[in-house]
């Protein structure tokens, strides 16, 4: 991504406040054209909260925000004009068709119904959603839906595209075929923000993100930036019984960059994970599981808060 060029969005000191309660706290970033922006963080954490008002749907409290060069406060139909917005819940109208769904939501942007017709038509294309054109939202599946809502966010031909949470509470299969989609457009050379608190989706698809926890961003940079910086090489996963867990005591020190104890596992953070498996064998202490995996920005998460991303 060069960096010479205007970023399409430029937040300074940027927050949100609901009464006595800070939403977002004094965050600062910058989103170039043609990256893929992700928030990562648990639910609570501030990242639909910051996308509102990238979307001019919440207004600012604090602070600077640009998007495309123009300030919601003053230019929010403009922007809006340009953005396309994927809400965290499906609004589709269920009592009508795919295509129609498409169709009449081009009539809010003014686009002159041949031209709607052959972009939905394209756009169905694109989601795989043509053979169920004619078909009634309430018909399709969660996954269908989502590619819809995907689908009718793209009729402006946006500039910007917002994701918010786009595959939650989709199988994995509907999952992947979502981040395909989303893959294409990111080659095509669409700008898209997304939050989300599935880490595998932040790396699949992420240039560049911010750590969000407690209204604030706690880090920044590529994916594979922030594991090299906050994790190591791979991380062994240990299980005991309780009784041994009670009885651990110190037994695996020395064995690992860092020990984190989660409720239900023991992590081991090392740079080689079987090298340190046969070193907790050669301590005798009983295991019921051990998994050797690269490290995760879950476990980014985990060092800069001291909680998992999803509890």
């Amino acid at each position: 991504m060069p960096s010479t060029a205007e970023p399409f969005i430029r937040a300074r000191n940027l927050t949100k406040r609901f009464a006595n309660f800070t939403a977002v706290d004094s965050v600062s970033f910058d989103v170039q054209p043609g990256e893929a922006f992700g928030f990562l963080g648990p639910n609570g954490a501030g990242k639909t909260s910051t996308m509102r008002m990238i979307g001019c749907a919440s207004p600012v409290t604090e602070g600077e925000l640009h998007v495309i060069g123009m300030n919601p406060r003053t230019e929010a139909s403009r922007i809006k004009a340009r953005l396309g917005v994927v809400p965290q819940q499906d609004n589709l109208d269920a009592e009508i068709t795919v295509r129609e769904n498409l169709l009449m939501y081009a009539r809010y942007f003014d686009i002159p119904g041949p031209i709607a017709r052959r972009r939905a038509d394209e756009l169905l294309e694109f989601v795989q959603l043509s053979e169920r054109a004619n078909a009634e939202v309430e018909s399709l599946s969660g996954g269908m839906k989502r590619r819809l809502t995907i689908a009718r966010a793209l009729i402006n031909e946006p500039e910007v595209i917002l994701l918010d949470e786009p595959t939650t509470g989709l199988d994995p299969q509907a999952r992947h075929v979502i981040w395909e989609r989303l893959y294409r457009l990111k080659r095509r050379g669409a700008t898209l923000l997304l939050t989300t608190h599935y880490m595998d989706e932040a790396e699949q698809l992420c240039d560049r993100l911010v750590v969000m926890d407690k209204a604030k961003i706690v880090a920044e940079g590529s994916p594979r930036q922030l594991i090299e910086q906050y994790s190591t090489r791979e991380v062994l996963e240990l299980r005991f019984s309780d009784e041994v867990r009670a009885q651990l005591d110190g037994r695996l020190s020395g064995l690992a960059d860092r020990i984190e104890m989660l409720p239900d596992r023991t992590l081991l953070y090392t740079g080689d994970g079987e090298r340190t498996l046969e070193q907790v064998h050669t301590r005798n202490i009983p295991l019921e599981s051990a998994l050797v995996r690269r490290s995760t920005l879950e476990d980014v998460f985990l060092r800069l808060t001291g909680r998992t991303l999803v509890e």
